[in-house]
């Protein structure tokens, strides 16, 4: 059975870096490019401050949104390789974990912002959570 190996990708610089490595390195393995789609980042602030609510669509925006941007950057790639797609829906971090236990990943590799001091604090590092959390090997690309 082949190896398979997880990337979950948010359409940064550094997801594209550890795509890239991951094809590289695992270019033989069963590549599966994923996205977390994460519902708290759809809530935002009207003009009092206050909640507002989701917009109606919103997830079908969310989801049409991150098709696109995984298909972009399948179709960057070597036609040759086959790197197969996924979306979840959640909190990255436990997506992502969630993720490699319900479907046999043997390895992930996973970009980093590379952020420290106060930025990590207060945004966390969703790298660092699943190199924590993860049942399996962590490779992190900069």
């Amino acid at each position: 059975m082949a190896m398979r190996v997880l990337i979950p990708f948010d359409g940064s610089e550094q997801a594209d870096n550890a795509l890239d490595y991951a094809i590289e390195r695992f270019g033989d393995a069963e590549l599966i490019l994923m996205s977390v789609i994460n519902p708290a980042e759809s809530v935002y602030l009207s003009d009092d401050e206050a909640m507002a609510p989701f917009p109606e669509n919103w997830y079908e925006t969310a989801r049409d949104q991150t098709q696109m941007m995984l298909e972009r950057a399948v179709e960057a790639r070597d036609d040759a390789l086959t790197i197969e797609t996924d979306i979840e829906v959640g909190r990255p971090t436990r997506a992502i974990v969630e993720y490699i236990e319900e479907h046999d990943i043997d390895h992930v590799v996973m970009g980093s912002h590379g952020r420290s001091g106060v930025s990590r604090i207060l945004l966390g590092s969703v790298a660092e959570s699943v190199i924590r959390r993860s049942p399996v090997p962590v490779t992190v690309v900069r």
